[in-house]
């Protein structure tokens, strides 16, 4: 059930995204009187599942849920109508239309994504507000990864500023290092102790690389009995039974499962000792950690936090606009920003598919939820497409800005040829971030 509440929910926010980007090309090509053939969400390979023609254009939906098109008079795209493209000129046709008309039909469905997620944030914050953390009332403090440990972040600590601005947020000051560069903080230690500590300058590469960027902070949890154990994990072969508590590492008290994290990170590959409530007794056993650190337990573990900590920062109109329009900005940041992660080995294999991006809807259905990721997604929509790869919006934008610049247009060979080139680079693409969710998947 889990999964079709997710598979709606992408279908729908996708749907949504992509008639309004193909309105983005389809209005100002109709503007400057270019014919319009078809306008189809999904494609339609040898058939449709709907279609019906309304004066020149025909609308349909097609049955390949991987994106929509519309078909433009005298576009080289990626139907390579040749026949049409070898006859002269028609007044009607992309190809006869001054290039600064052209630049503007091709920029359009980037400029209505973009446009769509400013409303959408916007929307989001007048009508529901933002969630947001008084700092001040998470009694227990914060879960910090080990790895921040050496430049003295320590788990129980509350982030009071960043960059000299007050903290309201937890799960998200990870993307504010790895993303925006944030390097200056204060921290208030469970002692009381309040401390300014500054990151190093590589810190964001750092954490990516040891695969920090995910759990950096977040609200700290209890333990719990051992729900599940992995069946090939070093707590199976260590006899760790379903019901275990895990009181102590190596005679330490354990209460939070960040401490546990912790001792787990700092004990990689050696050898530590686990003290055990079951059922009525205690007992302390032995055993040698893999060098990955992972214990292999899985408990049902509460938020310490109290519900007084969270609070919903509810804005009038002209707030939600201002702040609205900023998150719309950080987020296109966000996205350019992350190329430097992709191109890297671990990034490569990080990227995913519509697995991926399903999964970041949750699996009951909460509008304001839905409404927020459509906006990220319609943010990265823009990016992507921008992208100057022949057969995406981008590669038809480099084509005729050179042509706008030099006062040449490239030919229709070297035009076509290009097609070809970016529709097998975005096939390989598309079968390599949807083969790594299927590798997860099946492997974990």
């Amino acid at each position: 059930m889990d999964f079709w509440i997710r598979a709606a929910q992408l279908i729908l926010s996708l749907s949504i995204l992509i008639i309004l980007h193909e309105f983005g090309h389809f209005i100002p090509a109709r503007l400057f009187k270019t014919r319009v053939e078809k306008f189809y969400l999904f494609f339609d390979p040898y058939f449709a599942l709907f279609k019906k023609k309304i004066g020149d254009t025909e609308w349909g939906i097609g049955w390949l849920p991987l994106g929509g098109y519309v078909k433009i008079s005298g576009m080289v795209d990626e139907s390579m109508d040749k026949e049409q493209l070898a006859l002269p000129p028609q007044p009607w046709e992309f190809r006869s239309k001054p290039a600064w008309q052209r630049l503007i039909v091709m920029l359009g469905g980037v400029t209505v994504n973009v446009i769509v997620g400013f409303v959408i944030f916007i929307m989001v914050l007048f009508v529901w507000g933002e969630e947001k953390v008084d700092t001040s009332k998470l009694h227990h403090g914060m879960a910090v990864h080990p790895y921040l440990e050496q430049f003295g972040f320590e788990s129980g600590d509350k982030v009071l500023t960043v960059e000299g601005v007050k903290n309201e947020d937890v799960q998200r000051l990870g993307g504010s290092i790895l993303i925006f560069d944030k390097r200056h903080f204060t921290v208030e230690h469970q002692n009381g102790k309040v401390e300014k500590i500054t990151l190093p300058e590589d810190i964001g590469t750092k954490m990516w690389e040891n695969n920090v960027e995910q759990s950096a902070f977040d609200f700290r949890r209890f333990m719990a009995p051992v729900d599940s154990v992995d069946s090939k994990s070093v707590a199976k072969r260590f006899g760790i039974q379903k019901g275990d508590l895990i009181v102590a590492v190596n005679g330490r008290e354990i209460e939070y499962y960040d401490q546990f994290q912790s001792a787990m990170y700092h004990n990689k590959g050696k050898k530590v000792s686990f003290t055990i409530e079951r059922k009525d007794s205690t007992f302390t056993k032995e055993t040698k950690l893999g060098k990955d650190g992972i214990f292999g337990v899985i408990g049902k573990y509460q938020y310490t936090t109290d519900t007084s900590a969270i609070f919903t920062q509810e804005y009038s109109f002209g707030e939600a606009f201002g702040s609205g329009f900023g998150k719309g900005l950080k987020t296109m940041y966000s996205n350019v920003a992350q190329f430097k992660y992709v191109f890297t080995k671990k990034g490569a294999s990080s990227v995913g598919g519509f697995g991926a991006i399903g999964k970041l809807f949750p699996t009951t259905w909460n509008w304001q939820a839905f409404w927020t990721l459509t906006a990220l997604l319609s943010m990265m929509l823009a990016v992507m497409n921008l992208l100057p790869i022949p057969a995406l919006d981008g590669g038809h934008v480099m084509f005729l800005l050179y042509e706008i610049i030099t006062g040449r247009a490239a030919s229709q060979n070297v035009m076509e040829k290009a097609q070809y080139v970016g529709f097998f680079l975005l096939i390989g693409l598309l079968l390599f971030a949807n083969g790594n969710d299927l590798i997860k998947w099946l492997f974990g």
